[in-house]
């Protein structure tokens, strides 16, 4: 029996003071662990997007790559990951943006897709958006399309959805 969208909730911890205190961050690795919850995750993520729409998923670092690269498998479809600096080899582009607890920049390979692509971003946790918003632009900039997002959960009360309203989103859980 697969787990209902309130057992996945459930395996999602919450943990005060991280990476900073006041900040409550959302730990998704007792889901990445329980393998029929993980499975039922990238389903439901599977299920949400218009995969004949979709050239390549690309996955934000860190847990965007574990969620990422298991949809485009599902998908069969390529994987292009979006990094922390300096962990790219190549000619790289990057972005910087506004964390809810400071600053951070993206990187992605400039060839990483071929211009035109149509690009499905995915990441664990939605929370301000400026990461998400950063990553479509670095998508953009070397010619490819974001074609819409996909959460495993969002931080609604950070209304992060706001930095990234002209594009399709899909969450699969949600926290108030």
């Amino acid at each position: 029996m697969s787990p209902s969208e309130t057992d996945l909730k459930r395996l999602i911890q919450n943990v005060p003071d991280f990476p900073r205190e006041g900040i409550n961050f959302k730990d998704v690795s007792p889901l990445l662990k329980d393998a029929v919850a993980f499975a039922t995750a990238v389903s439901l993520m599977a299920r949400a997007v218009e995969a004949d729409e979709i050239d390549y998923v690309a996955g934000i670092e860190a847990r965007g790559f574990i969620l990422g690269s298991a949809l485009a498998n599902l998908l069969n479809l390529g994987f292009v990951p979006i990094r922390k600096p300096g962990k790219l080899p190549g000619e790289i582009i990057a972005q910087s943006y506004s964390l809810e607890y400071g600053e951070s920049s993206l990187e992605m390979q400039r060839d990483a897709v071929p211009k035109g692509s149509n690009v499905l971003i995915v990441d664990d946790i939605l929370a301000t958006g400026g990461t998400a918003k950063s990553a479509a632009k670095l998508v953009e900039r070397i010619g490819g399309r974001v074609v819409g997002f996909v959460f495993l959960a969002s931080l609604e009360f950070l209304n992060g959805n706001k930095e990234i309203a002209n594009y399709q989103q899909h969450t699969l859980l949600t926290y108030d």
